[in-house]
């Protein structure tokens, strides 16, 4: 029996799959054994294994096109090693990362998985990018981002203890088993680049509609038996007579309704939220709240001096917040209704993100992937990597400015955001904020195709 079991889940990946079958081969450490699982390939795949039948390390399976999850776990299940780690079909090994990340875990047998640095490389194997993860709980105190799942090395019977891979979520990214292991388990990471990731038009990392709903799901799994500990969960929609590019903007027709109105049905529709608050200064937008006849939605008469730009925004919400949680232990969204195709799926994950890191604030945001420049006494400087070498400390997100989930234990100190932020990335189309006219015109557009 092995000591490691490499599992290599292979879908139409037969011209890079010499490379990584090989990588496995050259490994500095020998006790291994390889799984491959052709899952339903129609390319040359079947061509390319032939050339390995017969090796006494490498057992050959073939499925039905099952899909990476089920993939995952009919390797696992066959496995007697101690310690488990996947290589995609399209990916490299470098030839130490079974040698240093099975010393880690004989090492450390407290951690149930380590996961290294890598490397970024393009279809023809070319190196374009490291990354790198700063070591968690030494300088990296949050644990939202997880480990790339296809060279992280994990006991085999943590995995049996947790149930393997879920297989009714229609992706896996890794971040399934991260959520259900970070907090249960230590983890490890090594900052060495042992992995050769690579990133082209038809591998799972570009389906990011599958990625982000799995994802999502995931979140309102883990925080399902914590929830009541967070309610009540209140939306507030805070709108105004003056101070943008038109009055009362929130009257704006948007696919034939308000901003408001529509608003105020995507927070409904949410199954996290029981409370919808309108803050507004005129009182027009009552008559709309009114039209819902729904016990969930009420108004709230702000004043008009606390609708100015740069007044903050906290005091009102303390004022909504106090009546309807006064022990202050819920949580509240700051929903701004410029962005109208924020979906409740969001809306949900903004509070789920929240609680899953038990943090005091979250955020959606875009992420900055054109360099960013300051002004410095020799001219520009970047702010942001640009450079092939990047950790994960080193990325730069903008606040899409569609909400903030807050715990409402802040507006005591003041606060909207507290000490603890976390964030998750949202799309482009979600992250629209109607600030001119322009803006509303393209919205309009841009709702009718959606449509």
């Amino acid at each position: 029996m092995a000591l490691v079991t490499v599992y290599l889940p292979c879908s139409n990946y037969g011209r890079f799959l010499s490379d990584a079958i090989d990588s496995v081969l050259k490994q500095t450490f020998d006790d291994w054994e390889l799984f491959i699982i052709d899952d339903g390939s129609i390319d040359n795949t079947s061509e390319v294994l032939q050339l390995y039948k017969g090796h006494p390390r490498i057992t050959i399976f073939t499925t039905p096109s099952i899909g990476l999850p089920s993939v995952c776990n009919f390797a696992i299940s066959r496995s007697l090693s101690k310690y488990v780690i996947r290589l995609d079909g399209d990916d490299i090994f470098d030839e130490n990362i079974l040698l240093i990340l099975t010393n880690y875990l004989e090492r450390h047998p407290d951690a149930a998985l380590v996961f290294p640095d890598y490397y970024l490389i393009d279809e023809f194997g070319i190196v374009f990018a490291h990354e790198q993860r700063q070591r968690i709980f030494e300088n990296n105190h949050m644990l939202d981002i997880p480990p790339n799942g296809a060279c992280t090395m994990i006991r085999k019977s943590i995995i049996d203890d947790i149930g393997g891979y879920r297989e009714d979520l229609g992706a896996q990214d890794g971040f399934d088993l991260w959520t259900r292991i970070r907090n249960k388990y230590v983890a490890g990471n090594i900052n060495l680049p042992l992995f050769r990731y690579r990133r082209h038009g038809s591998n799972l990392t570009g389906n990011t509609h599958r990625i982000l709903s799995a994802r999502r799901q995931i979140k309102k799994d883990a925080v399902e038996s914590s929830l009541l500990a967070y309610y009540p969960i209140t939306a507030v929609i805070p709108c105004r007579r003056n101070y943008d590019f038109r009055q009362d903007l929130w009257n704006a027709t948007f696919n034939g309704r308000s901003l408001l109105e529509k608003d105020i049905d995507v927070c409904l529709t949410s199954k996290l939220i029981d409370k919808v608050v309108v803050a507004c200064d005129n009182l027009d937008a009552k008559k709309v709240v009114e039209k819902f006849d729904d016990s969930r939605v009420s108004f709230y008469l702000r004043d008009s001096d606390s609708t100015i730009r740069t007044r903050s925004i906290v005091p009102t919400l303390k004022n909504i917040v106090q009546s309807l949680d006064p022990q202050f232990k819920g949580i509240t969204v700051l929903r701004y209704l410029q962005t109208p195709f924020v979906s409740n799926d969001v809306l949900d994950e903004a509070i789920t993100s929240l609680i899953m890191n038990d943090a005091d604030s979250s955020y959606g945001v875009e992420r900055i992937k054109r360099n960013l420049f300051r002004r410095s006494p020799h001219g520009l400087e970047p702010i942001n990597s640009n450079n092939s070498f990047s950790t994960d400390f080193d990325i730069i997100y903008r606040d899409s400015q569609t909400f903030t989930a807050s715990a409402n234990r802040n507006f005591l100190r003041g606060s909207l955001s507290g000490s603890t932020s976390v964030c998750f990335e949202v799309s482009e189309s979600e992250s629209l904020f109607i600030n001119s006219e322009l803006d509303l015109e393209v919205a309009n557009l841009l709702s009718k195709k959606y449509d």
